[in-house]
C-alpha cells in the first residue's frame, strides 16, 4: 500500500515545514509520496492558509510521479490542468473527490472504497484500510507496514 505524507508531516500535524518544497523533496527522499496544497496568484505557491512557498510548474512536473496536488483556489486548479501528468484535485468538505488520475480521495472516517485513498485515518477508520490503494496520514512512519 502506498503511504502519502499529508502536506510533508511526518510525526504529527502542525510541522513549521508543511509544504516547505526543500522539506516535500526531503520527505519523497524517503520513499513516501506527499499531499501538497497549491495555490496560483500570478504564479504557483505552496501553503496550507494561503500562498506562502513559490514554486513553478517544471518544480511540480519534475516531481508529478510522487505529487498529490490539493488545489487551494479555482486559480490553482485552472492553471495546473496546463501541465502535465500532474495527480491534482479539488475539495473542502466533500465526502469523495476523483483526482486527474481517477483516484478516489476519501474525507477523514467516511466509507472506505476499494483503491481509495483513505485521507487521515489516526481521525477514524470506517472501512477496511488495507483494501485502499494508499493511506495519507500525518503519521507516514507509523503505517509503513500495513
Amino acid at each position: 500500500m502506498k503511504i502519502i505524507s499529508h502536506r510533508g508531516n511526518l510525526d504529527g500535524p502542525g510541522s513549521c515545514e508543511e509544504n516547505n518544497p526543500e522539506w516535500i523533496d526531503e520527505v519523497i527522499r524517503m520513499k513516501f509520496d506527499v499531499e501538497i496544497d497549491l495555490w496560483y496568484d500570478e504564479g504557483f505557491y505552496l501553503g496550507h492558509d494561503k500562498p506562502e512557498y513559490p514554486i513553478d510548474g517544471k518544480w511540480l512536473e519534475d516531481r508529478s510521479k510522487f505529487l498529490w496536488v490539493h488545489c487551494k483556489n479555482p486559480e490553482a486548479l485552472y492553471n495546473v490542468e496546463k501541465l502535465h501528468r500532474i495527480n491534482y484535485f479539488w475539495h473542502q468538505s466533500d465526502q469523495y473527490v476523483l483526482t486527474s488520475k481517477s483516484f478516489v480521495w476519501v474525507y477523514p472516517n467516511k466509507k472506505l472504497l476499494k483503491y481509495s485513498i483513505c485521507v487521515l485515518p489516526e481521525i477514524g477508520i470506517n472501512g477496511i484500510i488495507e483494501e485502499c490503494y494508499a493511506i495519507c496520514t500525518d503519521f507516514p512512519e507509523r503505517y509503513k507496514n500495513v
